[in-house]
């Protein structure tokens, strides 16, 4: 009886160890095969896309290239045709999947095995569990260039289809013959222009080609730094206008001087105000105005005294020899009182006779 108790003990212990070992094997096993850890240690996402070609069960997650989870199951949304990917993935992830991150198809290998890739993105409130990931084409994935290629392609087939049926610059060119006639002009006076201008033809092409020219306009730009720098040191009234305080404040003066002038001339003040602002004082003006106007017109049409000597020749030459007759008689006696004074007994002879 003793003996069979220590065989089963033995056998006890053989079995005890084999199970432990089988444990040990399948943990080992499961933490280096399963990327997710252990099932408490995950927690669970959804995200939709609308085809998932090549997405199995047990298809690799990962975030940021690095494999976290795997997908558990694929179904239809009920009611649509778009594809439900549920998702077990490790709760250390969770902080770094928000609502800023993407989730897409990526490949595993060149055998067209898929994965899915989310992005990840500490900034924004984190997904909670069971929560949808929004989907949408990895930027530069295989996909997104398929995608941008087929953009392309459809805009270069509008493109041509526009060229074709002739609108725009470049349809125009290639459906209208009179477009093409006038751009060959166009690219024949080039042609010209830049021949002229080897050739030294124009200012341009003198320029170009003669160094007196070349060196006429550097000499030119010479004097003109020259003037700049004058100015800047304040040299001339421009110089001393940029640099002089003082003539500065007296041009501000002057400008504020001209201001009151002018302030004074639109409330009314002076005569130069009157006349701007006063309606019968310009009435008056303009009646005074229109009669000198009606004097020099009844004179240029000879009326009047004045109008006949500016118009009639004789009269003038009359009043003229008037004149020179009455100057004459003034010489005259001019004379007559000189000698008076001179000899006054000899003008001056007074006789008195008594009965």
């Amino acid at each position: 009886m003793p003996r069979t108790r220590s065989l089963a003990w033995a056998e006890l212990k053989v079995g005890l160890i084999t199970v432990f070992a089988i444990v040990m094997t399948a943990a080992l096993l499961f933490l280096l095969t399963g990327q997710g850890g252990f099932p408490w240690q995950q927690y669970g996402l959804k995200t939709v896309f609308e085809s998932i070609p090549g997405l199995k069960t047990g298809a690799p997650v990962r975030v940021a290239g690095l494999e976290v989870g795997s997908v558990k199951a694929l179904d239809f949304i009920p009611g649509g045709d778009r594809v439900e990917v549920t998702m077990k993935l490790h709760k250390e992830m969770q902080p770094r999947i928000t609502a800023g991150s993407v989730a897409s198809l990526g490949s595993v290998s060149l055998l067209g095995e898929a994965a899915v890739d989310i992005t990840a993105s500490s900034r924004g409130t984190p997904i909670a569990e069971w929560g949808y990931v929004r989907s949408g084409p990895a930027v530069g994935s295989v996909a997104d260039v398929a995608t941008r290629a087929a953009d392309g392609i459809a805009e270069a087939t509008d493109l041509v289809r526009d060229i074709r049926a002739g609108r725009g610059t470049l349809g125009r060119l290639v459906t209208d013959e009179s477009v093409y006639r006038d751009l060959n002009g166009l690219l024949i006076a080039a042609e010209d222009v830049a021949k002229n201008l080897n050739q030294g033809r124009g200012t341009i092409g003198r320029l170009m080609t003669d160094p007196r020219t070349a060196r006429a306009l550097e000499t030119s730009m010479e004097n003109l730094a020259d003037v700049t720098g004058r100015i800047r040191a304040g040299e001339g009234s421009l110089g001393r206008l940029l640099a002089d305080d003082s003539m500065a404040r007296s041009l501000t003066s002057t400008t504020t001087n001209l201001e009151s002038i002018t302030g004074r001339v639109n409330r009314g003040e002076g005569t130069l105000g009157q006349l701007a602002t006063n309606r019968e004082l310009f009435d008056r003006l303009n009646s005074a105005m229109s009669s000198f106007d009606s004097v020099t017109a009844n004179l240029q049409k000879g009326q009047g005294t004045v109008g006949q000597l500016l118009q009639d020749k004789q009269l003038y030459e009359n009043m003229n020899g008037a004149v020179n007759e009455l100057r004459t008689t003034l010489g005259e006696a001019r004379q007559l009182l000189a000698a008076i004074r001179a000899d006054p007994r000899k003008y001056l002879n007074v006789r008195v006779s008594i009965f």
